[in-house]
């Protein structure tokens, strides 16, 4: 699902309730992280639940990045649905580049999600960010 897509979903849903249970569905959706990835290496730290992340960058010039993550709470899985969704796929400069604060707040998630859950998706952020760092350098 493109940003473009993501936007036009959440706009055609009523209410916070419609919207939460829209973000449980992309949880649905996530490619499988094989369970030998799941490691404490792996694991997103800040996270209040479990959150593992990986993640490959291809041969191409500039080298694009693929990022797999997975959590055991259905409402983070939907939230890695829209950050891979930003992300992957993408070259380090676009995912440095991308504005995910925006992104959130058009989504109404920047009201709804509670301190402790900002407070993971930004240890989520910037792990994502570190490895584009990474990978540029």
């Amino acid at each position: 699902m493109t940003v473009t897509e993501l936007f036009d979903e959440f706009d055609a849903l009523e209410d916070w309730e419609e919207r939460c249970e829209f973000l449980i569905d992309l949880g649905f959706d996530l490619p499988e992280m094989p369970p030998e990835t799941k490691t404490e290496e792996n694991r997103v730290h800040g996270c209040q639940s479990n959150v593992w992340l990986i993640a490959e960058a291809n041969e191409s010039i500039p080298p694009e990045i693929t990022y797999i993550a997975d959590s055991d709470a259905m409402i983070v899985k939907g939230l890695i649905a829209i950050l891979l969704a930003v992300y992957s796929g993408r070259t380090s400069q676009e995912v440095l580049d991308a504005d995910i604060k925006t992104i959130f707040s058009r989504l109404g998630l920047d009201r709804h999600l509670s301190p402790s859950r900002r407070n993971g998706l930004n240890g989520m952020v910037e792990r994502i960010r570190s490895i584009a760092r990474n990978v540029a350098s």
